[in-house]
């Protein structure tokens, strides 16, 4: 009944061991998770369209919202950021104030905001499966933070790389634990249908396409460029 509830309490473990072994990331980690946090509250946009999860209180079934998936959002947020710094050592460095004004960034505000605009605009006006827009959008943030700012190809692509592996790992040792637990909850009727070692092919796209962007969100918002330590 509380498979929702271990898996996102475990991230958040992920997300506490990371926060205790690397205190100069600290600081990204809270700003990173806070910042998604208000994902959180697109669930009822998931629920039952993509799954039917069981949560405390049946809050997912009656409501559409659940606590877990706040712990979910701003854990999976706030290592997402940091997990390429922390694989490859580096520190940031604020880029010049030449360069925060030369042409490439006239749009950065409507870059940062591009995936979300998107994920709108395909959910309002689509029949996809809320999954598929999330990764659309996902990618298409992606490419506009890359004609913003291609210094950070390099996190954005290792941090996509690293969440993916990450998470199928995580996502294995779940289903190893409680092996009902993806064909109860998935609504496979809805999407492919396709499991990878047990693991939704979704729950995978979501991985890669969000760490995607996401893993670089700080440093654009912020203004920093990467350096090798």
């Amino acid at each position: 009944m509380y498979e929702y509830l271990v898996g996102s309490l475990g991230l958040l473990v992920i997300w506490l061991i990371i926060f205790l072994k690397s205190p100069k990331l600290r600081g990204e980690m809270l700003l990173s998770g806070s910042i998604m946090l208000p994902l959180a509250l697109t669930e009822p946009l998931f629920v039952p369209e993509y799954w039917n999860p069981s949560t405390l209180f049946n809050l997912a079934s009656t409501t559409g919202f659940d606590l877990e998936s706040f712990i979910f959002v701003f854990a999976v947020g706030g290592f997402i950021a940091v997990l390429y710094e922390t694989i490859f050592k580096t520190e940031h460095e604020k880029i010049s104030h030449k360069e925060m004004h030369s042409k490439r960034h006239r749009f950065h505000r409507l870059v940062l905001i591009t995936p979300f605009i998107t994920f709108g605009l395909l959910y309002f006006f689509t029949n996809f499966n809320p999954i598929y827009s999330g990764a659309i959008a996902s990618v298409l943030g992606a490419i506009a933070t890359y004609f913003c700012r291609p210094d950070l190809v390099r996190e954005m692509l290792g941090g996509g790389a690293l969440f993916l592996i990450l998470y199928f790992s995580f996502f294995l040792m779940l289903h190893l634990i409680f092996p009902d637990f993806i064909d109860s909850t998935w609504n496979f009727g809805a999407i492919s249908g396709i499991k990878i070692f047990g693991v939704p092919a979704e729950e995978l796209m979501f991985a890669l396409t969000f760490g995607m962007f996401w893993s670089s969100f700080y440093e654009h918002v912020k203004w920093y460029k990467l350096k090798e330590m």
